[in-house]
């Protein structure tokens, strides 16, 4: 069964949950347009995320997914702290900063009951999540109300154990993808194959339907996904420079300049590994750096250098999260983008 069957939509298209570069605009947008708009949730207060799925409620009658990350929050390392500031002690001292002055930000908070209780004032369509899934009693408050649960898989391991604890589909989220990878069984990095090598198969091992993610970014790959088993396609850089995306403008330069053609994976920026423009900081630092405290931690001490360089105009010390193919990156409405990638199906 493809997706938009599934899930009671149009289009097989869902907009991948971005968080940081998005709010509920763009889930309005793209749910409208007939495919799946999706909130990402993980950095938001429960107050926030109340009124963000008001917002969405009050401007489309149509299903909408709301996200969320399922990591185990790390207990702190003064030690690992120690050696992460020391290692970015030469950036504060070019612009100025006091280290000492430097205080822990919201980071990102796994789904809790808490959150579960916001949900069930608006009983959204779908829930995904990000990391593998919530705990059973966690998982079952979000299906009672009939919700279909989607959750990533970058491995063929991944995929059977999402399957088998719960997942009522599985988004197959290949090495090419931008932004945090999924990864939550091994921090092997070794483990992650490109979207079109590890959809099908996902697809021969499973027995619900798999969401083709990474590097998708036109209606060409969106029917190559399709024939090779995917019940639908999941995209989210494309929709990066649309106007209702909260992309910054150091992200935007970046997305629409020749930089964009190379992309890394990192954990310089929160201390999980994800995909995003090669930046001062990537290629100083990392990519992929001992000292980063565990996810989400990193993200207090580079939190004021990103401040500063943007500030300035540039994004050396931002997250610029991008995929491997940002071709489709297009400053045209989110509705337009939708309908143009679901165009040869």
């Amino acid at each position: 069964m493809t997706i938009d069957k599934f899930l009671g939509i149009a289009l097989p298209i869902i907009q991948a949950p971005m968080a940081g570069v998005q709010g509920s605009a763009l889930a309005i947008a793209v749910s409208n347009a007939g495919g799946l708009g999706s909130l990402p949730c993980a950095m938001l207060g429960l107050d926030a995320m109340r009124n963000e799925m008001a917002t969405i409620k009050a401007e489309t009658g149509k299903p909408f997914n709301v996200n969320f990350f399922c990591h185990m929050p790390p207990t702190p390392d003064p030690a690992r702290e120690a050696v992460w500031r020391a290692a970015l002690a030469p950036y504060y001292k070019e612009y100025g900063i006091d280290p000492d002055s430097i205080s822990a930000g919201p980071g990102r908070a796994p789904f809790s009951s808490e959150a579960a209780d916001v949900l069930e004032e608006f009983k959204p369509a779908v829930v995904s999540f990000h990391f593998g899934l919530p705990s059973a009693d966690l998982l079952a408050r979000v299906k009672q109300w009939g919700a279909k649960v989607l959750a990533s898989a970058t491995t063929v391991e991944e995929a059977r154990w999402l399957e088998a604890h719960g997942a009522d589909a599985i988004i197959a989220q290949g090495f090419e993808a931008g932004g945090h990878r999924g990864i939550f069984l091994s921090e092997d990095l070794t483990t992650q194959v490109g979207t079109f090598a590890l959809l099908p198969q996902i697809v021969r091992e499973v027995r619900v339907p798999v969401i083709a993610a990474g590097g998708i970014a036109d209606a060409d790959g969106v029917a190559a996904a399709m024939a090779l088993g995917a019940a639908g396609v999941q995209v989210g850089t494309a929709y990066l420079l649309c106007p209702e995306s909260a992309t910054s403008a150091v992200h935007r330069s970046a997305l629409k300049s020749e930089a964009a053609r190379h992309t890394a994976i990192t954990n310089v920026f929160t201390g999980r590994p994800a995909r995003g423009i090669v930046n001062r900081i990537i290629r100083e630092l990392g990519p992929i750096s001992n000292a980063a405290p565990a996810f989400p931690l990193a993200t207090t001490a580079i939190a004021p250098l990103r401040a500063k360089a943007e500030s300035q105009g540039t994004g050396d010390f931002s997250p610029l999260w991008s995929g491997q193919n940002a071709s489709g990156c297009k400053e045209i409405p989110a509705a337009e983008l939708t309908r143009a990638l679901a165009a040869l199906l």
